[in-house]
């Protein structure tokens, strides 16, 4: 599916664009020539995206997604809206559920052709999860003030400069030894461009697209074990990794402090895969990229001699 022009001139609203996945959507949309307004509580951390976009055609605006208000004025005018906005901390069922449907209602009263909205998977939506309990309620908000809107579940982001695949590399290439939580927990990694392109083409073809959910995984389904190894063999490095009983790993998510909450373990514990529910990246006519890729060659800069480590080393 090449691209097209359907958006080249229109102003499409980044509701959470200055974060990791919002600087690749903007990409996608300003190489189709699309006007972008990144909205954010603090849009000073897209400004990176300045010397990609042609004169005119970035805007940043400063936004309080927690004030339904604020929300209006920014969707204000608006040709398409994408919400991009997630959180494990802070009131979640306001930021990540009735403001979405704020954010749709708005690209509603504004005329909108098109509503992208970026959930998630989550095994048990009606469990105990509240980061999972505000997605629901975000979907719910969503299909109920825009009814065309395509909504989009993607399994695990990752790309070279995210905060997943990083936070291990980094604790890889420091310890020896290092706990592994939910080992046999299955994870389906989705490269963060991939995810970025089918929200564009959504972008483009809201009458085929639009008022349908897709689940977005990638093309292999792995362990966090696996994963752990893989970004060792990757880094030319010899570790152990010890398997934490899940009675472990939940004391330590509950810990004041810790890099994992409650929430996130009980979400890495169920697993993130897609169910088969929904289409997927077929649909878009996009394949979608596996992690074993990139990692070799984003792994480099963690070896203990960089491009010249020749062997595994401890």
């Amino acid at each position: 599916m090449a691209k097209n022009e359907a958006l080249n001139g229109k102003l499409v609203v980044l509701m959470g664009g200055s974060g990791f996945v919002g600087t690749y959507v903007a990409q996608a949309l300003l190489e189709r020539g699309a006007r972008l307004r990144i909205a954010s509580r603090n849009p000073e951390k897209a400004f990176s995206l300045k010397p990609l976009a042609n004169l005119g055609q970035l805007q940043f605006a400063r936004c309080n997604v927690r004030d339904r208000r604020s929300v209006e004025m920014t969707i204000a005018n608006a040709d398409a809206v994408v919400n991009l906005v997630g959180s494990f901390e802070g009131d979640l069922k306001r930021l990540m559920g009735e403001s979405a449907g704020w954010m749709a209602a708005a690209a509603s009263d504004a005329g909108a052709g098109a509503f992208v909205h970026v959930s998630a998977i989550a095994e048990d939506p009606d469990g105990s999860s509240e980061y999972a309990q505000a997605k629901k309620l975000g979907e719910e908000r969503v299909r109920e003030n825009f009814p065309a809107a395509t909504i989009l579940r993607p399994s695990i982001l990752f790309g070279e400069d995210d905060n997943f695949l990083s936070m291990f590399a980094d604790l890889i290439s420091t310890f020896p030894v290092l706990p592994v939580f939910g080992p046999d927990a299955r994870i389906q990694p989705v490269f963060v461009d991939d995810v970025a392109e089918a929200i564009a083409r959504a972008l483009e073809e809201p009458g085929t697209f639009g008022g349908k959910t897709f689940e977005l995984g990638g093309p292999a389904t792995i362990t966090m074990m696996e994963l752990n190894q893989r970004i060792a063999h990757a880094q030319r490095r010899s570790r152990s990794f010890l398997p934490m009983p899940d009675s472990v790993s939940g004391l330590f998510a509950s810990l004041p402090g810790t890099p994992m909450s409650s929430d996130q373990w009980g979400l890495l514990k169920a697993g993130n895969t897609v169910s088969g529910e929904h289409p997927g990246f077929d649909a878009f006519d996009i394949a979608p990229r596996p992690l074993d890729l990139f990692l070799d060659r984003w792994m480099t800069r963690y070896r203990k001699h960089g491009r010249f480590t020749g062997r595994i080393r401890a």
